[in-house]
């Protein structure tokens, strides 16, 4: 069905079975001394066996002083990770799939405070076992008390430069002795990548890391000849090409670059370069004999348009890709928010690529290929583009833990549900589950395989839930695709869902349940507390999202700007006047800075005012009161000022979510084995309702 998809093709000297490349993503399975930990192992391998054809690692460290971007990603560094990598390489291998490793050097995106950490680390773990417990604790209060305060050491770059905008800290310039140590620290760690029986390297020249900072004028500001013109900003990468060359022979080498950096579309024209350098680059890169280009975008200064969010276009990019194709000969890699095999197909034989990267997707579902090929395409798990795998990634970076996926369960557990497998023991017992969220569905679908008979009930006539809602504002269609692929899983595994049906303690008796899984969800808050809450006036962003209630030409205030508020706010924007009413000092200041980069320039263009540091206080029929407030030595919120009247014609309220858990409360007692999961426990992500289902079902005795 998908026949260029699944047709070989060499890249340098290796022959990869398909087009389906694995992209490099850091997710926190390593640990200080860059060796592989089992669990990435697992994790790498279980692509492998899904049918991948090329998989790519994490970014993988040469210089181990300002060269570490994490405490637990790879290293190629030192001699002593020879051998951990050929074991590495060696199980990648036996499910006929290709390692690549990616050659990596952060330069002024590291955090300072990695810098100088890892190699102190690694002395320290040699005498003191329980240094890492120790360090995982110590950090988080360190680094918010030395990157506050700016006190820890420059990360490095060409020259002296602003810091990135995601980094941030201070920046050093290289000096040339440096810089020639690193480039052979590029070629020493090929040379350690090949003695290991890795099919070959890529580096990393995009995303805005060191080896696209010295392409870039707008971070590489020298005077010598690794600055200033065109051929002087190629020549770092161009000599470690040459050494990797020289030390290694024909061994396959890909570069990942950044054609086009993107500042135009943060209105930033003219800074960095664009899309007609990027495909120079790409043509010098090929005339250097490398064997393959891995196109890409963007740097951390314009996150978003490397990395996209949910309301990014499939293949909105591609245009990048073709023109690096029709400039060069050698095969071009690119990911162009590539979801389905249809549409991987589809730019295979539009001649856009060679191969297609798919990155989140196969964090999604581990075994993407093998699903295409064997005619179960419906089959895949589709990414949402919700961004919780990097989000997570950065928040467990330095307390020792990993990155999630909000519709993949079983990312870090690949030994315990693949490989170990399941117990089957469910001997066609019966298990209600009362709601056909992402909870409830993920425990349905584990709950079937392992023999159970997981009977879903849902009050609504589709699954879904609060994902229903999430998926009505712009562009947010994707959102649902968790919801459908849930379905499908469930059910093709043995589920039954019986729809229009609100659960009662009589209805789920007739059943004669084994256990009782309640997962009902949450409903929008609407505080009793604020004077005027009940007005016909006041309305929940559900009732907008339901499409229950519309607006045109109206004044309306939105109260609360976290994502639900920011997203109801795209939905209204366009059509009204909106001001968003917000208690902290900032715009929706929990929310990951993606989907704040993404949403908030569009309401700003639909003229939306936001109104910080106030609080709600009343509501009327024409509008409500606000009052000052600010955060005191304790970080709590105070009264700062006397009430201000914002006049509106409706007020929509996005103040959070409770638990929908009544059923649980009336079933307390009745079942031996009663387990309240999702929001109907504890408001949270759909990373965390997944996570619950697949908790409660793979665990159930």
């Amino acid at each position: 069905m998908y026949e260029k998809l699944f047709t070989p093709m060499k890249i340098g000297n290796v022959e990869i079975k398909n087009r389906i490349v694995m992209s490099p993503m850091l997710m926190g399975f390593g640990q200080i001394d860059g060796r592989p930990t089992e669990k990435l192992m697992d994790y790498y391998e279980e692509r492998a066996k899904g049918g991948t054809g090329l998989i790519i690692t994490e970014i993988t460290r040469v210089n181990d002083k300002h060269g570490a971007a994490a405490f637990a990603q790879l290293a190629m560094s030192h001699d002593y990770h020879i051998a951990p990598m050929k074991e590495f390489a060696d199980r990648i291998h036996r499910h006929g799939a290709k390692l690549f490793v990616q050659l990596h050097h952060p330069g002024r995106q590291n955090i300072g405070l990695m810098v100088g950490t890892v190699p102190m680390s690694v002395a320290t773990l040699k005498v003191w076992k329980g240094y890492t417990d120790f360090l995982y604790k110590l950090v988080p209060t360190m680094k918010k008390l030395l990157l506050e305060k700016d006190r820890v050491p420059c990360s490095v770059a060409p020259s002296k430069c602003e810091p990135s905008y995601f980094a941030g800290g201070r920046v050093r310039g290289l000096g040339k002795g440096e810089i020639k140590k690193l480039i052979k620290q590029f070629v020493a760690a090929a040379a350690r990548c090949k003695a290991a029986g890795v099919d070959g390297v890529e580096l990393h020249g995009t995303h805005g890391y060191l080896i696209q900072q010295f392409l870039s004028p707008n971070t590489n500001k020298r005077t010598d000849e690794y600055g200033g013109s065109f051929e002087n900003r190629l020549r770092f990468l161009k000599e470690i090409v040459e050494g990797i060359r020289a030390e290694c022979g024909d061994y396959p080498v890909i570069v990942r670059l950044t054609v086009d950096e993107c500042y135009d579309r943060i209105g930033k024209e003219g800074k960095g370069y664009g899309l007609e350098t990027g495909v120079e680059y790409a043509k010098a890169i090929e005339a250097m004999g490398v064997d393959a280009i891995d196109v890409s975008s963007a740097a951390y200064d314009t996150f978003n348009y490397w990395l996209e969010p949910t309301s990014f276009e499939s293949g909105w990019r591609k245009y990048m890709a073709a023109a690096v194709k029709q400039a060069v000969k050698i095969p071009v890699l690119a990911a162009d928010i590539i979801r389905t095999p249809d549409f991987a197909e589809q730019l295979l034989n539009e001649g856009v690529q060679d191969f297609v990267s798919l990155g989140r997707p196969h964090i999604a579902d581990p075994h993407w290929a093998e699903k295409a090929q064997s005619g179960n395409a419906k089959d895949i798990k589709r990414c949402i583009c919700c961004l919780y795998c990097i989000e997570s990634m950065q928040e467990n970076a330095y307390v020792g833990g990993h990155g999630y996926c909000s519709v993949n369960p079983t990312v870090g557990r690949e030994k315990e549900y693949f490989t170990d497998g399941l117990k089957k023991d469910g001997d066609g017992r019966t298990v209600v589950i009362v709601g056909a969220g992402c909870s409830g569905l993920t425990a349905a679908e584990i709950l079937a395989e392992r023999g159970f008979k997981p009977v879903v009930l849902e009050k609504e006539s589709k699954a879904g839930g609060q994902l229903n809602l999430a998926a009505m504002p712009p562009h947010k269609e994707r959102i649902a695709w968790c919801c459908e692929d849930l379905v499908n899983a469930a059910t093709k595994k043995g589920a039954e869902i019986v729809y229009d049906t609100a659960a009662t303690p009589e209805i789920i008796e007739k059943y004669n349940p084994y256990a009782v899984i309640i997962a009902t969800g949450a409903t929008a808050v609407k505080p009793r507390a604020i004077k005027g809450v009940e007005g016909a006036n006041v309305f929940t962003t559900t009732d907008l999202l339901t499409g229950s209630v519309s607006f045109k030409g109206k004044k309306l205030v939105l109260v609360g700007s976290g994502m639900t508020g920011l997203e109801t706010a795209e939905l209204v924007a366009p059509d009204n006047k909106l001001t968003i009413v917000e208690m902290a000092g900032s715009v929706a200041p929990t929310t990951w800075f993606q989907h704040k980069d993404d949403c908030i320039p569009k309401l700003k263009e639909c003229g939306v005012e936001f109104v910080v540091n106030h609080k709600l206080d009343s509501i009327d029929e024409k509008g409500i009161t606000v009052i000052p407030v600010r955060t005191d030595k304790n970080n709590k919120f105070v009264d700062d000022g006397e009430p201000e009247r914002i006049d509106c014609d409706a007020v929509i309220l996005s103040l959070g979510s409770r638990p929908v858990n009544g059923l649980a409360k009336e079933l307390e007692g009745k079942y031996e084995r009663l387990y309240v999961i999702g929001d109907a426990g504890k408001i949270g992500r759909i990373a965390d309702a997944t996570a619950a289902g697949y908790r409660v079902a793979a665990n159930l005795e």
